[in-house]
This record gives structure tokens, C-alpha cells and sequence, in this order.
């Protein structure tokens, strides 16, 4: 695009004149307790609007000023501060890692309708749209001869509704009904092409339309990752796009690579509008939406805010088809799944005259691409066993060509799938697939079988019992599987496990084929003289794998249990277990009930965990572990009890850190939480405490106490302070 951006040149976020963080920044800091108060808040300022700057530069602009290194060190300096100092985080670039997870998304409106667009794959149908343009336009009195139209990449995400006020990142919802959505703003915090606040002098209020989606080499690895750790890999980057948005831990969707393109304005209102004056009448600092949509995607890249570069403006219908051809033809090669092209009329006025229908604009058409399937015969169907064991059936397909792509098996995803489908060996189906899509069968075509396939009741690789789950279906034979165990053992050297360096899939597949290891227990009689008689083994490196795990003998609990492959115990629950239990011995003795005790760990989880110990091979396996002297800690237990039933909140600098603080009342029985709430008993306010805190105990009605105000109310309880002091 080359016409002049509406408002002028884009200015940074950070002036690299007036911020030492911009260009070449140190990344060596002096330790924050030795800041005062107003130099902490300067220095945090200073961070917060580099970091802005190199977000832009990284996610938008695609040329940034920083190593990731040096970028990962002022963030984490700036996080630092924040907590020391209790600073506000309210639209701070470290809240993209996350907040605090959510109950339920709750509906929001939108600020204007978020329409569908009408469309076809015939060209015919597009000249048709054009047609209609034309006399409508000139019903409403234009020159039709004047019309022209913007093509952009019709994106194969999750539309979403953005909003900005005074600049400043508001909220964001799901597209929904078109009329209201998920409130899902939290979540999309966490994207880092998506301003927190935006550059130049944006209107007093912009909502814009964006479509969210996973890059294509992003869906790759990530679901390259998620098959390594033994679960359901996405079908396609849309639905990894969705199921990450509308997940209820904004954290869980900042470790997700998500993205965004912005392409619609759908509420511009300058500050002239809002104080009630005309449009025309807005004060040159609150500029007027511009007259086109070319001009409205100028003002995007004005405001930072992230669009593709793949567009063009074209005079006539003809153009726009010769574009979607184009694009067609790049297809295969962009970073982002499309489903065709959007053809708009670029004149905003034209538009408004044309108007909508009850679902569509009677301004806009997608020219969408042909579906990419074909017809195939199901020549038979397996079932692959993961690491969990999840069963998964697979149609192997007699080989067709489908877009290009020899596709020769497809999944059927579950049991439930197959008998939805009535499929069986023998029938035509029809075969789907869509860029990294992994094909899968969406119908039955030709019925040639009798009945539907019977989804085997024992696991095919071990023989044990299959056991349903709902749609799904799961071998029991646990560790004793040998195709769970390739997994379990890929598994247990994971960093967040046992963390054991040099036992990669390749690695364990050959010391499996080898015959050296036949259950997990098999690791620990391992020698260095036999697996340096492998293939691409040497002494050295034998040596190191056989010194790695030895080092795991005495696992703390939870990486012992993280190891495991509990099916849903991951790091964080089992950590919770090992701190709830204490021992190994009383978590293998725990029924439900008492697992359920346990924080984070509901009805289906205790279950799943109980199931998983019942298992006769899964307990073998823990016995043979502990038989060859890999016995887990128990974790330490807890000082005393004399503060059970309190809850505090820290703010301010104290004689020691925060988390010591935390630390100290948690050891002796209390609770320790980040924010002021009903359930909060004391708020303990060091020097320089922050403002928000202090408020919300006043709001709350919890008493708030200096540090020697708490080191008294702790020695009344038996309990030193600070925990220095503590024999």
C-alpha cells in the first residue's frame, strides 16, 4: 500500500533519545531494594514503553531492535519492580503473561454487529455481487463508474472484536451470534501482536475487527509437542486457534502461539462525537475516521496495529477475481490458513449507502476457494495406541490426490466418530484436508459394507481390556503397554519430570529395540558397557546416560509423580499432591475422597489418578522403580500450625522478601494471596506499600498492619519474625 497514512507518521512508543531501553539497552541492573520508591516508578515506566516499542518491532513490524535475550531481561526486570514495589500492572506489558484464571466466560456485547459476509466459489456469483453493487449504488445516486474494491485474505481463524479507549486496550470478545460473545479479554491480553496501547493519537474510541489464528509452522511444532507428551494433537490451526482462546486460564493461552490480523473498523468516535459535537467539528487530536477502508488499513499500521500486507485495490470485478487467483496460487506458501478472498467497496460512504441485510453487508463478498476434498475407498482401518493410552482409529485410505497431496490414511478421531459415521471397511468416504489439517473423514459417500466397523475391546498392541470414556476409548494395560511404555519413558525425562538428559524418542527406541529396556524399571539396571555398544553410542555418552539417571534415584515427590504420566497430573497437580500427602506411600493408599481434598483436583481427576494406581501394571512398575532404589522424598513437612486459618496479603518493602513472607506464614499453617478479598485477614504494608492494596482493605474492611505490628501478631502465636530469628 502506498497512499499516506491519515495520521501521520507513525510515532514509537519509545523515543530511543529519552529511553536508555530502546537501543542497545543495558541488561545489567542495580538490585531493586536499592531503589527508592520514585525511582522504581521511573525506571518501570521507562521499561514498560521500551517493551511496547519491542513488541511492535517483533510482532508487528517484523524487524526487531534486540536479541530475544536482551528483550527477556527487561521484562523480567520490569517484573521484578512491579512485585517489589507493589506497582499497579494495570495495562502493563506483563500482564500478557497471564491473569488469574476465570470461572466461566461471561457474554459482552458488541459495540456494532459483527455481520457474515455472503459467498460463493463460482466466479459468476462474484460478478453477480458486483452487479448488484453497482445499481445500487447507482439507485442511491453515485457513479457506479467511481466503485472500486479492496482484496484481502478471507483469514481461517476466530473473528474477534477488539476495543480501545483513550488508546488503551479495553476488551475483546468472540464474534459469537454477531450481536453479543464470549468476553474473552483477558485471553486476548495475552497476544503479543495486540497493543496494549496504541501509537500516534488514535480516536477516544476505536473497536476494531480481527481475525485470531495459530501460524501454520507454530501449529506444527505445537502439536508436534503435544503428540510427544502423549495427548490429542489438534485437527487443524482454527481449532487450535478457538480451543486456546477459549480457555479459562489466560496463562495456559499466553504459552500458546497465538496471532492476530486486524482488517475492520467496526466503531470509530473522535472526542469532538463524544463530547457531543459534529464529526467534522473533532479537534485535530481525536482524528476523523477516514473516507475508505484503504485509508482505514493506513491508519492501522498509524495506530500498531497488525495487519497483512496482502492487499490490493483494484478498479473493477475483474481485478478482484485476477487477485483471488493470485492468491490462490500463494496459497500453499503464506503462514496463515485461508479460505478465500474478501472483496469490499473501498468508499465508506458508498458502503453506508448500500447498507446491510439482517445478516450480511451489501458492500462486501468472499470469493471463497474450492474445498479441498476427494472421494476415496476405506481399504481398512487400524488403531493407534498413545501414550496415554488413548485409542486412536485410523481409515487407511486407497491413495487419492487431494489438493495436491497423496493423502493414503485419515483419522477417524474416536469410537464414537466411527459409529456417528456408520463406517466400515469398504465404503467411499469422502477425504477433507486443508493445509497442516490432518485428513479426516467427514461422511460416508457410498454405503459398500455391511454394518460399521466393531472398534476392538482389547488394546492391540497389549491385549488388555479397552475401557470407554465417553467418546473415547483407553487400553488399560498402563506402563505394561508397549506402546504406552516408548511414550512413558520419553516421559519420565522430561525436563518438568526427572529431567534426564540423552533420552530423546530416538534414544529410547533403540534401547527398546535393543531389548534393554522392557518397563520403566529397566532404565535403572542399565550399564554404560551396553548401551555404548549401540549404534551412534559412545563411552562417553553411555556413561553420561547411565550418571543422569542415577542422579534420579532420590526424585523429589512431585517430579516422581509428574514423571509418571498421570493422565491429567501435570507439574502444577503434582506438586498439590506431593504437598497434600507428604509421601508416596499415602498417596498409593488414598481413596477419591481424599483425593479430592487435594486443591485443583475435582470428581474426574481423582478418579483418573485413582484408576491409573489400581492399574496392576502401573503399581508394578512404581514397585519396581522403588525396588531399584528410585524412591521419591517426602516433602518436608510443615513447622507448625499456630497461624492455621489466616489468610495474608504483603505489600511494600520488608526486612526480607515477599516471597520469604509467603513462605514463613504458609510453613506455619496460613494462607498467603497476591490480591485483598473478603477472605483476607490481615494486609501486612511495608515501606513504600502500594495504593491499590491499601484501598481495597479499606473497601474489604481488613485491617492493615506494619511489619512490627505483624512481628507482634505472629510472637503472640508462638512464631518468630523475621524468619531469620527462627531456631
Amino acid at each position: 500500500m502506498t497512499s499516506p497514512s491519515p495520521t501521520g507518521s507513525p510515532t514509537r512508543y519509545a523515543d530511543p533519545d529519552e529511553n536508555p531501553y530502546v537501543e542497545s539497552p543495558p541488561t545489567e541492573f542495580e538490585p531493586a531494594e536499592s531503589l527508592s520508591a520514585e525511582e522504581a516508578a521511573e525506571q518501570a515506566s521507562l521499561l514498560r514503553a521500551a517493551i511496547r516499542e519491542h513488541d511492535h518491532r517483533y510482532y508487528v513490524a517484523a524487524d526487531p531492535l534486540i536479541a530475544d535475550e536482551t528483550y527477556d531481561r527487561l521484562f523480567t526486570r520490569l517484573q521484578r519492580l512491579e512485585a517489589a514495589f507493589d506497582l499497579p500492572t494495570e495495562g502493563s506489558p506483563t500482564r500478557r503473561v497471564g491473569g488469574e484464571p476465570l470461572d466461566e466466560l461471561e457474554t459482552i456485547e458488541h459495540v456494532a454487529p459483527m455481520r457474515s459476509i455472503d459467498s460463493a466459489v463460482e466466479a459468476d456469483a462474484v460478478r453477480e455481487f458486483d452487479r448488484r453493487v453497482r445499481s445500487g449504488l447507482e439507485t442511491e445516486g453515485f457513479d457506479s463508474d467511481d466503485a472500486a474494491y479492496v482484496c484481502e485474505p478471507k483469514f481461517d481463524g476466530l473473528s474477534v472484536e477488539v476495543v480501545y479507549e483513550d488508546g488503551e486496550y479495553v476488551r475483546a470478545a468472540t464474534r459469537g451470534d454477531g450481536v453479543e460473545g464470549d468476553d474473552v479479554t483477558e485471553q486476548v491480553r495475552t497476544i503479543r501482536s495486540v497493543p496494549d496501547r496504541l501509537r500516534g493519537d488514535p480516536p477516544a474510541t476505536l473497536a476494531v475487527r480481527g481475525e485470531v489464528y495459530m501460524p501454520r509452522d507454530a501449529f506444527a511444532a505445537y502439536n508436534e509437542a503435544l503428540i510427544e507428551r502423549g495427548e490429542e494433537p489438534f485437527a487443524n490451526p482454527r481449532n487450535a486457534a478457538a480451543g486456546t482462546l477459549r480457555q479459562l486460564d489466560p496463562a495456559v493461552v499466553a504459552e500458546r502461539p497465538l496471532d492476530v490480523f486486524f482488517f475492520d473498523v467496526l466503531e470509530w468516535v473522535t472526542a469532538g462525537e463524544e463530547a457531543g459535537r459534529d464529526e467534522r467539528e473533532a479537534d485535530a487530536e481525536s482524528p476523523a475516521r477516514p473516507d475508505t477502508h484503504w485509508a482505514e488499513l493506513d491508519a492501522f499500521d498509524a495506530f500498531g496495529l497488525r495487519r497483512t500486507d496482502r492487499v490490493d485495490r483494484v478498479d473493477d470485478i475483474e481485478g478482484a477475481i485476477e487477485y483471488r487467483d493470485r492468491l490462490a496460487s500463494d496459497r500453499d506458501d503464506l503462514n496463515y490458513e485461508i479460505d478465500g478472498v474478501v472483496i469490499k467497496v473501498d468508499d465508506r460512504e458508498a458502503c453506508e449507502a448500500l447498507g446491510s441485510t439482517a445478516r450480511a453487508p451489501r458492500w462486501a463478498f468472499a470469493y471463497k476457494f474450492p474445498p479441498r476434498t476427494a472421494t476415496t475407498t476405506v481399504e481398512g482401518i487400524t488403531v493407534q495406541v498413545g501414550r496415554t493410552g488413548r485409542l486412536t482409529p485410523v481409515a487407511e485410505l486407497d491413495p487419492v490426490d487431494v489438493g495436491g497431496v497423496t493423502v493414503s490414511r485419515a483419522t477417524l478421531h474416536n469410537p464414537a466418530e466411527i459409529e456417528a459415521l456408520g463406517v466400515n471397511v469398504g465404503d467411499r468416504v469422502r477425504i477433507y484436508r486443508a493445509g497442516d489439517v490432518i485428513p479426516y473423514v467427514p461422511e460416508v459417500i457410498e454405503k459398500r459394507s455391511e454394518g460399521t466397523y466393531a472398534f476392538p475391546e482389547t488394546c492391540p498392541i497389549c491385549d488388555a481390556p479397552v475401557e470407554r470414556d465417553g467418546p473415547l476409548a483407553f487400553c488399560t494395560g498402563g506402563l505394561g503397554c508397549p506402546a504406552q511404555l516408548d511414550r512413558a519413558i520419553e516421559h519420565w525425562a522430561r525436563r518438568d519430570a526427572l529431567d534426564v538428559e540423552g533420552l530423546g524418542p530416538e534414544r529410547v527406541e533403540q534401547l527398546r529395540e535393543a531389548g534393554l529396556v522392557e518397563s520403566l524399571p529397566d532404565l535403572y539396571d542399565l550399564t554404560a558397557e551396553e548401551v555404548a555398544e549401540l549404534d551412534g553410542w559412545a563411552e562417553t555418552s553411555a556413561a553420561n546416560l547411565v550418571s543422569e539417571l542415577e542422579a534420579t534415584r532420590d526424585p523429589p515427590l512431585d517430579a516422581f509423580l509428574a514423571g509418571l504420566g498421570i493422565p491429567d497430573v501435570g507439574a502444577t497437580t503434582a506438586r498439590a499432591l506431593a504437598a497434600h500427602f507428604g509421601d508416596l506411600d499415602s498417596l498409593l493408599d488414598a481413596d477419591e475422597s481424599d483425593l479430592r481434598e487435594v486443591d485443583d483436583v475435582g470428581p474426574e481427576v481423582a478418579e483418573s489418578i485413582r484408576r491409573f494406581l489400581d492399574t496392576e501394571e502401573n503399581r508394578a512398575a512404581i514397585a519396581g522403580l522403588r525396588e531399584r532404589g528410585v524412591d521419591p522424598e517426602p516433602v518436608d513437612a510443615e513447622t507448625g500450625d499456630a497461624l492455621d486459618g489466616l489468610t495474608f496479603v504483603f505489600t511494600g518493602s520488608l526486612s526480607t522478601t515477599r516471597s520469604e513472607a509467603q513462605s514463613h506464614v504458609e510453613a506455619h499453617g496460613a494462607d498467603a494471596t497476591s490480591s485483598v478479598s473478603g477472605n483476607t485477614d490481615y494486609l501486612v504494608a511495608g515501606e513504600d506499600p502500594g495504593r491499590s492494596k491499601r484501598d481495597d482493605a479499606d473497601a474489604e474492611g481488613v485491617p492493615v498492619v506494619d511489619e512490627e505490628e505483624f512481628a507482634a501478631l505472629l510472637a503472640e502465636r508462638g512464631v518468630a519474625w523475621p524468619p531469620a530469628d527462627e531456631e
